[in-house]
Formats: C-alpha cells, structure tokens, sequence
C-alpha cells in the first residue's frame, strides 16, 4: 500500500474552490434578482386591479397600489420571486444554497453585538434628527402605516416590512451580492460598501438624509455578515430595526 511506504507520501487531494459568481456575474446576476423582486412587487398590484374589475392603466395601478392592505401585499410578493431568483442563479453554479448565503445561526453573542451596534447608530441619527428639526420618519411612510392601522391593514404591513421586506432585502444585498463580490477584486471591504451602495438605492423614495442614514445601517450589516459568517444575523437585525420602526410609528407616534 502506497500510504504505509515512507518512499511514497500519501496523496493530498486540494478541495475543490466554491462556484462563486465574481465581480460581473453578481452585477448582473443582482441586477435580474431585482427585476424578479420588481416583476412579484407589481404583480401583485396587477393582480388586484384585475380582480377588482378596474382597468388595467397606469390610473387604476397608482390607486391601488396606495392603498396600505395591496402595498403590504406587494412588498411580500416580492420575497418569493427574490428567493426563486437566487435560487437559479446558485444552481447554475451547483452550489449550496444555505452555504453560499451563510444561512447558518448566529451566537447569542453575535445577535447581542449586533442589535447594540444597530441602536448606537439609530440613536445618532434620531439625535441628529431632532438637533436639525426633522423628522426622525419620513412623512410618507408615517400617513402609510397610520393609514394602514386605522384601515385594518396593520398585521399585513408589520409582516411585510418586518418579515417580508428584510428578507427580500438581506438575501439580495448581505447575501448574494456580497458572497461573490467579497471574492472577487473588491475583496470584503469593497463588497461591503458596494452592496451598502445597491442597497440604498433600492430606498430611493427617501430624501437625501434618510438615504445617508440607510447607507450606514448597511455599512454596519454588512460587517456583522462578515464578522458572523451569517446571513440570518443581518436578517434578524434588519428585522428588529423595521420593526421597531413600525411599532413606534404606528401605534406610539404622535
């Protein structure tokens, strides 16, 4: 037997590198992952218009899509077209779908290092806020998610901005996104600024302000995917966050 003779070492066999998407394919691939997230978010719209019996014009999609029950419907649409997505753009490369999301359970405490950081910055931007006079809430979703209370729409709005939403959102920027841009050239730092970037401008119905203080939540998100090897960390972060927000806005907010 080879491996008993000194004369012949054993044979080392070199495991094999992960199928990862680099730099272009996770641009592209990111940016057909939205479109499928878009494609579930407007078609439930449509789906209620013509249930409805409305046209099917630009008027009747814009009414509907106000209204706080069909925009809850359509951002939790929106998930199961994110996860098909991701899912074919990781089987084509044959890889593991949990172990390329790093969709493994985070300690104690990861999850308690990670909510403190969250609050600190929360807390400096609800500071800054009010030392500028603004509002610590953009207006638009406050009159929502009021609205949405007070038209029993409140249980469909909190599962689709604090389930639906931060999944839809971590599995795109936190997971995919950063799994193959942390190997590509960018390397984690890079990843981690790009995918905070793509994640920002996924909230550009906010102003400026609002859209700095998203880009740093990312930032901070994006490290603790790094430092935890975990996805669902900045799943369940992402959550708290949200709905933390909703809670306060509509049930505490004056």
């Amino acid at each position: 037997m080879d491996s008993l003779n000194p004369d012949l070492p054993p044979m080392t066999v070199t495991p094999a590198a992960p199928r990862v998407w680099k730099f272009w394919g996770t641009a592209v691939w990111g940016l057909l992952i939205f479109v499928a997230m878009f494609l579930g978010q407007v078609g439930a719209i449509l789906y209620l218009v013509w249930d409805r019996g409305d046209p099917l014009d630009l008027m009747s999609i814009q009414r509907v899509g106000r209204e706080p029950a069909a925009l809850a419907l359509s951002v939790t649409m929106g998930l199961p077209a994110t996860l098909a997505a991701v899912w074919l753009a990781i089987r084509i490369k044959k890889a593991s779908f949990v172990d390329y999301l790093a969709l493994h359970w985070p300690s104690w405490k990861q999850m308690l290092f990670g909510a403190i950081g969250l609050v600190l910055i929360v807390v400096a931007w609800e500071t800054m806020s009010r030392s500028l006079g603004r509002e610590a809430t953009p207006g638009f979703m406050t009159d929502l998610l009021k609205s949405g209370r007070d038209k029993g729409a409140a249980v469909m709005l909190l599962f689709a901005f604090s389930v639906a939403a931060p999944m839809s959102e971590e599995v795109l920027a936190r997971g995919f996104l950063f799994r193959g841009w942390s190997a590509s050239f960018l390397r984690v730092p890079g990843a981690i600024i790009l995918s905070s970037l793509v994640w920002t401008v996924v909230h550009l119905q906010y102003d400026m302000y609002f859209l700095a203080e998203v880009f740093s939540i990312g930032l901070w998100f994006g490290y603790m995917r790094y430092r935890a090897s975990s996805l669902w960390l900045t799943i369940l972060l992402h959550a708290l966050n949200n709905l933390t927000a909703v809670v306060l806005t509509m049930w505490l907010g004056s």
